[in-house]
């Protein structure tokens, strides 16, 4: 009788334990995360028109929340996030016409993305903040 061949023990490819994910495919998942962020802090923005619209108590119990430094973080994410995503979505239609899908390219376009979000968010930041 023959013994059956034991198979190898090894993983299959590619593994979470080998492969690493460019930046490009974290990029897209994060595109994708930001558009569900900014879908949620949609509400954000419901609360301060319906607030708005429901009188001075309202409006200065939104106004309390936001001005404190949970609201202030919450905006700050919203904002990074509107950013990235307009950011990427303006990459994205680049690629919808097939450019910058070289390796270099995507790679400086994934540098722009980034450095795009930090400068438009500190420039609202800045311009909102100042006296």
């Amino acid at each position: 009788m023959t013994q059956a061949a034991k198979p190898a023990a090894r993983p299959l490819s590619p593994h979470l334990q080998v492969y690493r994910l460019p930046l490009a495919a974290w990029m897209s998942i994060t595109h994708r995360i930001t558009g569900i962020g900014l879908t949620i802090g949609t509400l954000l923005l419901v609360w301060w028109i319906g607030a708005a619209a429901m009188g001075p108590e309202a409006y200065a119990q939104f106004t309390g929340f936001i001005g404190s430094p949970l609201g202030y973080l919450i905006l700050l994410g919203f904002s990074v996030a509107l950013f990235y995503h307009l950011c990427n979505g303006i990459r994205h239609l680049f690629w919808d016409v097939g450019m910058n899908f070289e390796i270099a390219q995507t790679k400086r376009g994934n540098l722009l993305v980034l450095v795009g979000t930090i400068l438009l968010t500190a420039v609202s930041w800045v311009l909102a903040l100042r006296p």
